[in-house]
Protein backbone atom coordinates (compact mmCIF):
# COMPACT_ATOMS: atom_id res chain seq x y z
CA UNK A 1 0.00 0.00 0.00
CA UNK A 2 2.75 2.21 0.90
CA UNK A 3 3.32 1.99 -3.19
CA UNK A 4 -0.20 1.91 -4.16
CA UNK A 5 -1.36 5.00 -2.16
CA UNK A 6 0.94 7.51 -4.02
CA UNK A 7 -0.02 6.77 -7.00
CA UNK A 8 -3.72 6.99 -6.54
CA UNK A 9 -3.27 10.47 -4.76
CA UNK A 10 -4.26 9.37 -0.86
CA UNK A 11 -2.37 9.39 1.90
CA UNK A 12 -0.86 5.94 3.73
CA UNK A 13 -2.00 7.84 7.24
CA UNK A 14 -5.14 8.36 5.50
CA UNK A 15 -5.44 4.82 4.20
CA UNK A 16 -5.25 3.07 7.76
CA UNK A 17 -7.28 5.75 9.15
CA UNK A 18 -10.00 4.46 6.98
CA UNK A 19 -9.21 0.35 7.80
CA UNK A 20 -8.98 1.65 11.33
CA UNK A 21 -12.68 3.09 11.72
CA UNK A 22 -14.07 0.07 8.99
CA UNK A 23 -12.97 -2.39 11.43
CA UNK A 24 -14.14 -0.51 14.54
CA UNK A 25 -17.44 -0.18 12.85
CA UNK A 26 -17.25 -3.85 11.43
CA UNK A 27 -16.76 -5.33 15.30
CA UNK A 28 -18.92 -3.08 17.38
CA UNK A 29 -21.86 -5.13 18.92
CA UNK A 30 -24.09 -2.76 19.41
CA UNK A 31 -24.03 -0.64 16.25
CA UNK A 32 -26.52 -2.87 14.34
CA UNK A 33 -28.66 -2.44 17.29
CA UNK A 34 -28.45 1.16 17.67
CA UNK A 35 -29.04 2.37 13.71
CA UNK A 36 -32.18 0.73 14.19
CA UNK A 37 -33.12 2.02 17.18
CA UNK A 38 -32.64 5.13 15.68
CA UNK A 39 -34.84 4.86 13.06
CA UNK A 40 -37.84 3.18 15.73
CA UNK A 41 -37.06 6.91 17.90
CA UNK A 42 -37.58 8.58 14.82
CA UNK A 43 -40.71 6.91 13.79
CA UNK A 44 -42.30 7.05 16.89
CA UNK A 45 -40.70 10.65 17.52
CA UNK A 46 -42.63 11.64 14.33
CA UNK A 47 -38.96 12.64 13.06
CA UNK A 48 -38.70 15.64 15.64
CA UNK A 49 -35.79 14.32 17.37
CA UNK A 50 -32.56 15.76 16.61
CA UNK A 51 -28.97 14.68 17.22
CA UNK A 52 -29.40 15.97 20.90
CA UNK A 53 -32.77 14.13 21.78
CA UNK A 54 -31.71 10.97 20.03
CA UNK A 55 -28.52 10.79 21.61
CA UNK A 56 -30.35 11.27 25.08
CA UNK A 57 -32.80 8.63 23.93
CA UNK A 58 -30.00 6.45 23.58
CA UNK A 59 -27.94 6.87 26.52
CA UNK A 60 -31.20 5.98 28.08
CA UNK A 61 -31.64 2.36 26.39
CA UNK A 62 -27.86 1.85 27.46
CA UNK A 63 -25.96 3.11 24.47
CA UNK A 64 -23.27 5.36 26.15
CA UNK A 65 -22.79 7.33 22.70
CA UNK A 66 -21.94 11.04 22.21
CA UNK A 67 -23.50 13.43 19.92
CA UNK A 68 -21.46 13.85 17.33
CA UNK A 69 -21.49 10.01 16.60
CA UNK A 70 -25.62 10.23 17.40
CA UNK A 71 -25.13 12.72 14.19
CA UNK A 72 -23.41 10.14 12.18
CA UNK A 73 -25.78 7.12 12.36
CA UNK A 74 -28.43 9.10 12.37
CA UNK A 75 -27.16 9.76 8.84
CA UNK A 76 -26.53 6.27 8.16
CA UNK A 77 -29.74 5.65 9.26
CA UNK A 78 -31.69 7.48 6.57
CA UNK A 79 -33.74 9.67 9.27
CA UNK A 80 -35.23 13.15 9.01
CA UNK A 81 -36.00 15.70 10.81
CA UNK A 82 -38.75 18.41 10.68
CA UNK A 83 -37.62 21.88 10.13
CA UNK A 84 -38.93 24.64 11.22
CA UNK A 85 -41.41 26.92 9.47
CA UNK A 86 -42.65 30.24 10.51
CA UNK A 87 -45.73 31.31 11.91
CA UNK A 88 -47.46 34.53 13.36
CA UNK A 89 -49.10 35.05 16.45
CA UNK A 90 -52.00 37.83 16.75
CA UNK A 91 -53.20 39.43 20.12
CA UNK A 92 -56.12 42.01 20.21
CA UNK A 93 -55.02 43.93 22.87
CA UNK A 94 -56.46 47.14 21.15
CA UNK A 95 -59.27 47.45 23.46
CA UNK A 96 -60.40 49.14 26.92
CA UNK A 97 -61.03 47.14 29.20
CA UNK A 98 -58.56 46.60 32.46
CA UNK A 99 -54.94 44.79 32.37
CA UNK A 100 -53.16 42.79 35.15
CA UNK A 101 -50.17 43.85 36.06
CA UNK A 102 -46.95 41.80 35.20
CA UNK A 103 -46.95 39.67 38.58
CA UNK A 104 -44.86 37.17 36.47
CA UNK A 105 -41.63 39.30 35.21
CA UNK A 106 -40.32 36.40 32.84
CA UNK A 107 -39.83 34.26 35.61
CA UNK A 108 -40.23 31.27 34.76
CA UNK A 109 -38.83 28.46 36.89
CA UNK A 110 -40.61 27.49 40.13
CA UNK A 111 -39.75 24.50 42.19
CA UNK A 112 -42.72 23.22 42.85
CA UNK A 113 -45.97 22.41 41.21
CA UNK A 114 -49.45 24.60 40.91
CA UNK A 115 -47.50 28.10 41.68
CA UNK A 116 -47.74 29.98 38.40
CA UNK A 117 -49.26 29.02 35.32
CA UNK A 118 -49.02 30.17 31.62
CA UNK A 119 -51.52 30.87 28.77
CA UNK A 120 -51.79 31.77 25.76
CA UNK A 121 -54.37 31.25 22.50
CA UNK A 122 -53.04 29.98 18.77
CA UNK A 123 -55.03 29.17 15.43
CA UNK A 124 -54.84 26.13 13.28
CA UNK A 125 -56.23 26.63 9.73
CA UNK A 126 -58.47 23.58 8.22
CA UNK A 127 -60.34 23.63 5.40
CA UNK A 128 -63.91 23.98 7.97
CA UNK A 129 -62.23 27.62 9.00
CA UNK A 130 -59.81 28.93 11.55
CA UNK A 131 -59.82 26.52 14.87
CA UNK A 132 -58.29 28.28 18.39
CA UNK A 133 -56.87 26.36 20.97
CA UNK A 134 -56.47 28.10 24.25
CA UNK A 135 -53.57 26.28 27.03
CA UNK A 136 -52.61 26.04 30.17
CA UNK A 137 -48.97 25.20 31.34
CA UNK A 138 -47.64 24.76 34.45
CA UNK A 139 -44.26 26.13 34.97
CA UNK A 140 -42.53 23.69 36.99
CA UNK A 141 -42.71 20.94 34.98
CA UNK A 142 -43.81 22.84 31.55
CA UNK A 143 -46.56 20.20 31.85
CA UNK A 144 -50.20 21.14 29.45
CA UNK A 145 -52.29 21.26 32.34
CA UNK A 146 -55.35 23.05 30.90
CA UNK A 147 -57.02 23.29 27.23
CA UNK A 148 -59.76 23.95 25.05
CA UNK A 149 -60.54 24.42 21.15
CA UNK A 150 -63.17 25.82 19.26
CA UNK A 151 -64.25 27.59 15.92
CA UNK A 152 -64.68 31.33 17.67
CA UNK A 153 -61.98 32.83 20.17
CA UNK A 154 -64.33 34.26 23.27
CA UNK A 155 -63.72 34.79 26.66
CA UNK A 156 -65.53 31.07 27.21
CA UNK A 157 -62.33 29.42 24.85
CA UNK A 158 -59.61 31.05 27.58
CA UNK A 159 -61.91 29.98 30.51
CA UNK A 160 -62.78 26.32 29.53
CA UNK A 161 -58.62 26.09 29.35
CA UNK A 162 -58.39 27.28 32.90
CA UNK A 163 -61.22 25.55 34.60
CA UNK A 164 -59.83 22.35 32.82
CA UNK A 165 -56.62 22.83 34.67
CA UNK A 166 -58.43 23.64 37.83
CA UNK A 167 -60.56 20.48 37.66
CA UNK A 168 -57.05 18.09 36.82
CA UNK A 169 -54.64 19.60 39.64
CA UNK A 170 -56.80 21.41 41.88
CA UNK A 171 -54.26 24.38 42.70
CA UNK A 172 -54.36 26.39 45.75
CA UNK A 173 -54.98 30.64 45.85
CA UNK A 174 -52.52 32.53 45.67
CA UNK A 175 -51.76 30.93 42.02
CA UNK A 176 -49.72 32.97 39.63
CA UNK A 177 -51.99 32.92 36.41
CA UNK A 178 -50.08 35.20 33.35
CA UNK A 179 -51.13 35.68 30.00
CA UNK A 180 -51.16 38.55 27.46
CA UNK A 181 -53.19 41.12 26.93
CA UNK A 182 -55.94 39.87 24.84
CA UNK A 183 -59.21 40.76 25.26
CA UNK A 184 -60.53 37.28 25.98
CA UNK A 185 -57.99 37.62 28.79
CA UNK A 186 -59.13 41.26 30.07
CA UNK A 187 -62.93 39.77 30.13
CA UNK A 188 -65.13 39.99 32.82
CA UNK A 189 -65.97 36.20 32.70
CA UNK A 190 -62.17 35.54 32.38
CA UNK A 191 -61.27 37.87 35.43
CA UNK A 192 -64.16 36.57 37.53
CA UNK A 193 -63.23 32.99 37.15
CA UNK A 194 -59.46 34.17 38.64
CA UNK A 195 -60.94 35.57 41.89
CA UNK A 196 -63.53 33.18 42.56
CA UNK A 197 -60.68 30.98 42.66
CA UNK A 198 -58.39 33.79 45.08
CA UNK A 199 -55.60 33.57 41.69
CA UNK A 200 -53.13 36.58 40.92
CA UNK A 201 -53.60 37.51 37.28
CA UNK A 202 -50.29 38.58 35.58
CA UNK A 203 -50.48 39.89 31.70
CA UNK A 204 -47.23 40.71 29.63
CA UNK A 205 -46.59 44.02 28.15
CA UNK A 206 -48.34 45.15 25.21
CA UNK A 207 -46.06 43.65 22.53
CA UNK A 208 -43.85 41.83 24.42
CA UNK A 209 -43.98 38.24 23.38
CA UNK A 210 -40.62 37.06 25.75
CA UNK A 211 -42.58 38.17 28.60
CA UNK A 212 -44.78 34.85 27.71
CA UNK A 213 -42.00 32.93 25.92
CA UNK A 214 -42.74 29.76 27.82
CA UNK A 215 -45.81 29.31 25.84
CA UNK A 216 -44.87 30.84 22.70
CA UNK A 217 -41.89 27.88 22.67
CA UNK A 218 -44.90 25.00 23.53
CA UNK A 219 -46.88 26.87 20.36
CA UNK A 220 -43.63 26.46 18.09
CA UNK A 221 -42.84 23.05 18.91
CA UNK A 222 -46.77 22.10 18.43
CA UNK A 223 -46.54 24.00 15.03
CA UNK A 224 -43.14 22.90 13.75
CA UNK A 225 -43.69 19.44 14.57
CA UNK A 226 -47.44 18.78 13.92
CA UNK A 227 -49.56 21.49 12.99
CA UNK A 228 -47.35 22.38 9.63
CA UNK A 229 -47.27 18.70 8.13
CA UNK A 230 -51.17 18.20 8.16
CA UNK A 231 -53.91 19.28 6.13
CA UNK A 232 -56.72 19.08 8.43
CA UNK A 233 -59.88 18.69 6.28
CA UNK A 234 -62.36 19.47 9.45
CA UNK A 235 -62.14 20.68 12.98
CA UNK A 236 -62.96 17.60 14.52
CA UNK A 237 -59.93 16.19 12.93
CA UNK A 238 -57.45 18.94 14.24
CA UNK A 239 -59.16 18.49 17.23
CA UNK A 240 -58.55 14.87 17.77
CA UNK A 241 -54.43 15.23 16.20
CA UNK A 242 -53.60 18.39 19.14
CA UNK A 243 -55.51 15.96 21.61
CA UNK A 244 -53.15 13.38 20.71
CA UNK A 245 -49.80 15.82 20.41
CA UNK A 246 -50.65 16.99 24.00
CA UNK A 247 -51.50 14.22 25.66
CA UNK A 248 -49.78 11.07 24.45
CA UNK A 249 -46.92 12.97 22.78
CA UNK A 250 -45.66 16.25 24.45
CA UNK A 251 -46.70 15.54 28.52
CA UNK A 252 -46.25 12.20 28.20
CA UNK A 253 -43.25 11.04 25.86
CA UNK A 254 -41.64 14.19 24.38
CA UNK A 255 -38.16 14.95 26.29
CA UNK A 256 -37.81 18.63 27.27
CA UNK A 257 -34.49 19.96 27.52
CA UNK A 258 -35.71 22.44 30.00
CA UNK A 259 -36.14 18.96 32.69
CA UNK A 260 -33.47 17.74 31.68
CA UNK A 261 -34.32 16.02 29.04
CA UNK A 262 -37.60 14.47 30.72
CA UNK A 263 -41.08 14.69 29.54
CA UNK A 264 -43.12 16.90 31.86
CA UNK A 265 -45.17 13.75 33.60
CA UNK A 266 -42.14 11.46 34.17
CA UNK A 267 -40.57 14.96 35.69
CA UNK A 268 -43.51 15.24 38.09
CA UNK A 269 -43.67 11.71 38.85
CA UNK A 270 -39.78 11.57 39.99
CA UNK A 271 -40.24 14.68 41.68
CA UNK A 272 -43.14 13.13 43.81
CA UNK A 273 -45.89 14.95 42.57
CA UNK A 274 -47.97 11.99 40.81
CA UNK A 275 -51.48 13.81 39.41
CA UNK A 276 -52.31 13.17 36.17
Amino acid sequence: MRVICPLIGVEIRNYYSYLKRRETKKFDPDHGDMIEMIQKISESSDHTYGSRRMQKSLNALSFPVGRWKTAQLMKEAGVWVRYKKKYKVTTNSEHKKPVYKNVLKQNFKYDQPNKAYVGDITYIWTTEGWLYLAVIIDLYSRKVVGWSMSSRMKASLVCDALTRAIWQRNPPPGLIVHSDQGVQYASDQYRKLLKSHNFIGSMSKKGCCWDNAVAESFFGSLKQERVHWNNYATRYEAQQDILHYITMWYNSNRLHSYLGYCCPSTFEMMNGYLKK
